[in-house]
């Protein structure tokens, strides 16, 4: 009966979306009004993120029966949203109960689909691993047409979209997709068995694959960090992102985060705190040129604040984790050229052979084109020798192969977070939530 009343109440008091082009002079400022649920604000800013928006301000404000979120945004290009038809799309997306679910951009698909089968892979990061995983799957006469590949603290995921290369359908034969996860486990389990290497369908139902990876991810405890043996890059611990977590008065835990500005980034955060069971019920977000502050007032789902010392540093890993994966770390390379069977296994034995080492990869093709970007460094974890770049460029071909972006070096973030700030942005919070109920 009361899960009866709550749809009730969320029918009856259905999202309320205003886009306003004039309330801030170098953004456009999107407020949400709804009933309060767990994992809305989610959904909200995964809307937003499909729409490749970048979000540069946020104030949240869930407490109670009630959800009111105010965010900044801007395009890819920094300036306001002024299409109307991306307005009015955002609007319709996000006052839907119904298209408040996942967007299908970018998505794991339903299984089983027509079109492709989504695979997970998980194992644990090695050079040359993509390169061999391409390799089985063309030789088992499979064809990627779309992936996203993340690594992070010697574990590797992937969510692959692949088709029969004769047919360019899915592939639904139980026995050949048994033999497809036998070689796949051997690929990815290598010498090193001290974790289960897997390869599984795709759970139904439409998901993101970003937040997909983040599960797989999570599951797999990429959190806990690992000496690796003879893995001798100098890691700068002033570029990693810093994160405090501190209880507070009316049983609240504060989550403070500091770290490189880049795209995606609260919707990283927030699907983490969303897996760990945590609610988040105030909340500021902050960018600048290079950095990023994001400030979070937390419960856990059960109405607790985090409650030990252990609880708590298992917080602050998590979400350095999920700062972490997608950081684009390395040289940016972008692969644009007819697609064919075979074009990704070719082009990542190419970097193999060369000693590069992929540390992420997003794979897309559209329209018979072929358009991948690849994050890479050397075997060390450091920056690729130009001489190999250009080697590489010229044996692929500079039209098809170009250098976009070069991320090793990142800005130092502060050591720490004073108290008095916190505390600072505690009152501000309260007293935009006063202002608000006001207005």
């Amino acid at each position: 009966m009361d899960d009866e009343y709550a749809k009730l109440i969320r029918r009856l008091n259905p999202p309320r979306v205003v886009i306003d082009n004039d309330a801030s002079d170098d953004a456009t400022v999107i407020q949400v009004d709804s009933v309060n649920k767990h994992g809305i604000l989610l959904k909200v800013v995964q809307v937003l993120t499909d729409m490749n928006l970048v979000i540069t301000k946020a104030y949240i404000s869930s407490d109670g029966e009630w959800f009111m979120d105010v965010f900044n945004v801007v395009d890819q290009d920094g300036k306001k949203i002024r299409d109307k038809e991306v307005m009015d799309y955002i609007q319709r997306r996000l006052e839907s109960n119904a298209s408040f679910a996942p967007s299908l951009r970018g998505s794991v698909g339903v299984m089983p689909s027509e079109e492709h089968t989504a695979i997970e892979l998980t194992g644990t990061d090695r050079p040359g691993l993509l390169s061999e995983v391409c390799a089985v799957l063309t030789d088992l006469h499979c064809n990627v047409v779309n992936a996203e590949i993340w690594t992070h603290n010697t574990r590797a995921a992937a969510v692959v979209h692949v088709t029969d290369d004769s047919t360019g359908c899915a592939i639904n034969d139980p026995k050949r997709l048994e033999t497809i996860r036998e070689l796949l486990c051997n690929v990815l389990r290598g010498n090193d068995d001290s974790k289960t290497a897997t390869m599984t369908l795709s759970p139904p139902g439409v998901t993101s694959r970003e937040r997909r990876l983040h599960q797989i991810m999570f599951a797999d405890r990429d959190y806990e960090r690992v000496e690796r043996a003879g893995f001798t890059r100098f890691e700068d611990k002033s570029s990693r992102p810093h994160v405090t977590v501190l209880n507070i008065e009316r049983d609240y835990t504060v989550v403070s985060m500091r770290s490189k500005d880049r795209p995606k980034l609260l919707f990283d955060i927030v699907c983490t705190l969303t897996d760990m069971e945590y609610v988040v019920f105030h909340g500021m977000v902050s960018t600048g040129r290079m950095e990023a502050y994001q400030e979070f007032y937390i419960r856990h789902v059960d109405g607790l604040p985090v409650s030990s010392d252990a609880e708590r540093e298992r917080v602050v890993q998590c979400l350095e984790a999920a700062i972490e994966r997608r950081a684009s770390e390395g040289l940016e390379l972008e692969l644009c050229t007819e697609d064919r069977v075979g074009l990704l296994s070719d082009i990542t034995r190419i970097f193999r052979e060369n000693s590069l080492c992929i540390k992420r990869a997003e794979i897309l093709t559209k329209g018979g084109k072929a358009k991948d970007k690849f994050y890479v460094t050397d075997v060390t974890g450091n920056p690729v020798d130009p001489k190999i770049i250009d080697s590489i460029c010229r044996q692929i071909g500079h039209a098809k192969l170009q250098v976009k972006h070069n991320s090793v070096l990142s800005p130092k973030p502060p050591r720490e977070t004073t108290m008095g700030y916190i505390f600072g942005n505690l009152f501000k919070a309260r007293t935009f939530k006063l202002i608000r109920s006001y207005s």
